[in-house]
């Protein structure tokens, strides 16, 4: 009698005490649990200790007069090492910012030697690029 009371009060209870599942259907009910694992680690997390890996890379080899661009978009010159965890960085002539090693998104490597402005429009002036005849090889029709 207590039973079958139990069995109409609890009736999930009463059928897992009766039938227990074999030990291959456990295996199969992980299964996919073990593949969609399998699945993150390749797609997400095994590509992501990669980048990790290669900016802290990039980050113990900085050097002095290296070019770099800071995680909020500013792009300098190395001026010096200051330890391990800090750098300054120079933005403009006389203007030198501290930043943290770990912020730096980018080494660029070092900056090449920039020509002066006017030796390119020295040069640019001495090579027509227009695509219209020069003014002396037009006929005049008058």
């Amino acid at each position: 009698m207590r039973i079958l009371l139990a069995a109409l009060l609890f009736p999930a209870s009463a059928l897992a005490q009766t039938t227990a599942p074999a030990e291959g259907e456990q295996m199969a009910s992980l299964l996919p649990f073990v593949f969609i694992f399998a699945i993150f680690y390749f797609l997400l997390i095994r590509p992501q200790q990669k980048r990790l890996k290669a900016h802290a890379q990039m980050i113990a080899e900085v050097q002095k007069g290296d070019q770099v661009v800071t995680a909020g978009g500013i792009v300098g010159k190395v001026a010096a090492l200051e330890g391990e965890e800090h750098v300054m960085v120079q933005i403009a002539s006389g203007v030198e910012i501290k930043v943290v090693k770990a912020t730096l998104s980018q080494v660029i490597g070092k900056p090449e030697a920039v020509k002066p402005a006017h030796m390119e429009k020295q040069s640019s002036a001495q090579k027509n690029d227009n695509k219209l005849p020069a003014k002396e090889k037009i006929a005049n029709d008058n």
